[in-house]
């Protein structure tokens, strides 16, 4: 299968926290940072997710932000540290390539928010990402 969600990072199930209707997976990533998943309970049961499970990390670019460092005071924990190596932008909307340990994210942001971020490659930046915003595929 084919998919457009361009942002998929291998990494291990470190944890599944499982209650009646969601559960929360955390995951190592292959680059070494920790996020967590919040997935539903049926979704663990079907891909067999454990301690240990191998997985793919998939993050739509339209869910990832883009900070100048870290965030503090938010509910958001995935905040993964790396770099711009590459900003597109039109009319209404920027492209933004960011190499973290491990892999590349994407992100789609407003154009406004790459100007008021002052983003261009070498740009150091912290990619924010919701645990709602991550699926979990086995690997």
């Amino acid at each position: 299968m084919t998919l457009s969600i361009r942002n998929q990072l291998p990494g291990t199930v470190t944890s599944v926290t499982a209650g009646e209707a969601m559960a929360s997976v955390k995951v190592r990533l292959a680059g070494g940072q920790d996020i967590t998943a919040a997935i539903t309970t049926d979704a663990v049961k079907d891909l067999g997710l454990a301690e240990g499970s191998a997985v793919e990390a998939l993050v739509k670019s339209t869910e990832v932000a883009l900070a100048t460092g870290p965030v503090e005071g938010i509910s958001i924990r995935n905040q993964l540290a790396g770099s711009v190596t590459e900003v597109t932008t039109g009319g209404a909307m920027g492209s933004v390539k960011v190499s973290v340990a491990g892999g590349e994210l994407t992100a789609a942001i407003t154009k406004d928010a790459v100007e008021d971020l002052g983003l261009n490659a070498g740009t150091s930046v912290v990619a924010l990402i919701k645990s709602t915003e991550i699926s979990l595929a086995s690997a």
